[in-house]
């Protein structure tokens, strides 16, 4: 289907303003009300307007968004937080909502930021080995250039406790503890106190390590890297040898700003809003198509066509996230502001739904496993979650499209929302997850490989996306949004119960995104 002439001028209209610095005034437009609600069942009604906007999105239009955001991407190098190419997308963002009659918004907010300055760990042998670290994230700092010294081991492997160094030549020493029972945190502290110049704690199970010490730098804690267990067996039999390492691991804070986009629709009921959102920015290297340009460009494209059905009866307010990349700020420091100076606008929101890559290339079709029935969540699971679990489960079932439970694992931007009591769901494709033989089975690809192979690195362009998986995922959105923008009946809970069994809290950003222990 080709795009309508309007829409390309618009998208052609902001990208050609967007690479030229131009600031753009639009007009807006309204919700049109039904004239025809009684004339039909609201049944048949809702199911016409999930058949619309599914023949309204298209693989074309989806792909439209995928191509302005790399090519930004390409101009800026990247839209990673605090970047030229984020503040580049996020006008992208604001004019292509502003088009579609939204009112949009900039919710500005400030986090410490972490620049890591070096984070490098080397066997000093006869033919020096360089070991992959990751620097913990609040981590304190090695002087300048490193430290060059000896592994040494705590009586215990896991150094949670300062008797575990009684007898322990640690002073001035690499420390090298496991993973497991405390949190990496008590690790780096009790290293720290002993009088370790560094720690390095390797995983137990496969994969990096990508760890945090808190929500904030701790006083005399050593400073602390992670690396896989593979990693670790090499450390520790070079502690065997006697061979020394040289660690250097730096780090700079500073207090910065950024902003969210928050586009809402002119009417409905406020006090049942519908919420959707993606994270707009990426990491630094790449031009983050799959991660996330996808579910930024599902959100516009369902947002494009979304203000065109009519008899909707909620609000429904859509959520470009900045600073996810670096531990979920931008969408925890929403929630925040909402617990301290609002919250019971936190409690009007019926459901969260959150859409964090979906065109990997490896894909799976997967539905966040609200009722636990295969993964066990991050957080608690506000009631109202099943629910929306089961409309998209609904969804699926009408089109025999196969679909599996995938975790609530605590890395997106649902996060505080669950945390706060507030219903989620959503839908993801797959990141740095090695996909099954049965999916592949059910879903094509390659078994024993990661569903995006190229996760997090700079080949995350516009040809790793899948756009087929892209467009069904984007044809889900729109029926679900279609549905709970009429009525949240399918999914609404006691207000009062849900506030009393899940009462409001303040949640550290950074912690969510990163293990804690």
């Amino acid at each position: 289907m080709s795009l309508t002439p309007r829409r390309r001028t618009a998208a052609a209209t902001a990208a050609a303003a967007i690479g030229l610095g131009l600031v753009i005034a639009t007009p807006t437009t309204g919700a049109v009300a039904d004239p025809s609600d009684g004339a039909a069942s609201a049944e048949a009604k809702a199911l016409n307007a999930g058949q619309k906007i599914r023949r309204d999105i298209t693989r074309q239009g989806l792909r439209e968004h995928l191509v302005a955001l790399e090519r930004l991407g390409t101009r800026y190098g990247g839209r990673a937080a605090l970047t030229p190419g984020y503040d580049a997308a996020a006008r992208y963002v604001e004019f292509q909502m502003r088009e579609a009659g939204y009112n949009v918004t900039r919710d500005y907010y400030t986090y410490e930021n972490a620049e890591i300055l070096a984070e490098s760990l080397t066997i000093d042998g006869a033919e020096p080995v360089d070991v992959p670290v990751i620097a913990m994230s609040y981590t304190s700092s090695t002087p300048e250039g490193g430290v060059t010294a000896d592994l040494v081991q705590p009586t215990s492997v896991l150094g949670c406790e300062a008797a575990d160094y009684d007898g322990v030549d640690v002073e001035g020493q690499v420390a090298l503890v496991s993973r497991g029972t405390c949190s990496f945190g008590q690790k780096a502290t009790v290293a720290g106190e002993a009088g370790a110049a560094a720690v390095i704690i390797y995983n137990n199970t496969a994969g990096d390590l990508n760890g945090t010490l808190g929500d904030a730098p701790i006083e005399g804690s050593a400073p602390a890297g992670g690396v896989t267990q593979e990693a670790g067996a090499d450390l520790l039999a070079a502690d065997e040898a006697g061979t020394p390492v040289t660690v250097d691991i730096r780090a700079d804070y500073s207090e910065v700003e950024s902003y969210n986009i928050i586009a809402s629709s002119r009417g409905g009921d406020a006090k049942n809003t519908v919420m959707l959102g993606a994270h707009l920015d990426g990491v630094e290297g790449t031009t983050a198509v799959n991660d996330n340009g996808t579910g930024t460009a599902a959100l516009l494209e369902v947002a494009e066509h979304l203000k065109d059905v009519k008899g909707q009866r909620n609000k429904v307010r859509f959520a470009f996230w900045g600073s996810e990349e670096v531990g979920l700020v931008g969408s925890t420091e929403y929630v925040n502001d909402l617990v301290r100076d609002n919250p019971r606008a936190l409690d009007d929101i019926s459901t969260y739904l959150n859409f964090d890559m979906l065109g990997s290339p490896n894909h799976i079709i997967g539905v966040y496993d609200a009722d636990q029935s295969k993964f066990e969540a991050s957080a608690p699971v506000p009631a109202g979650s099943i629910e929306t679990e089961q409309l998209f489960r609904s969804y699926f079932r009408s089109q025999k499209q196969p679909s599996v439970d995938t975790e609530f694992s605590g890395r997106s931007d649902y996060q505080a929302f669950i945390e706060n009591g507030v219903a989620a769901g959503g839908l993801f494709t797959g990141a740095d997850d090695v996909k099954t033989p049965y999916q592949a089975r059910i879903f094509g690809g390659t078994a024993g490989i990661l569903m995006d192979p190229n996760y997090h690195t700079p080949s995350d362009n516009l040809a790793n996306v899948a756009v087929g998986p892209l467009h069904t995922m984007a044809d889900a959105i729109g029926t679900v949004a279609v549905k709970l923008s009429r009525s949240t009946a399918a999914i609404d809970v006691p207000r009062d119960g849900r506030a009393a069994s899940s009462p409001k809290k303040i949640v550290p950003s950074g912690l969510a995104a990163k293990d804690r222990a």
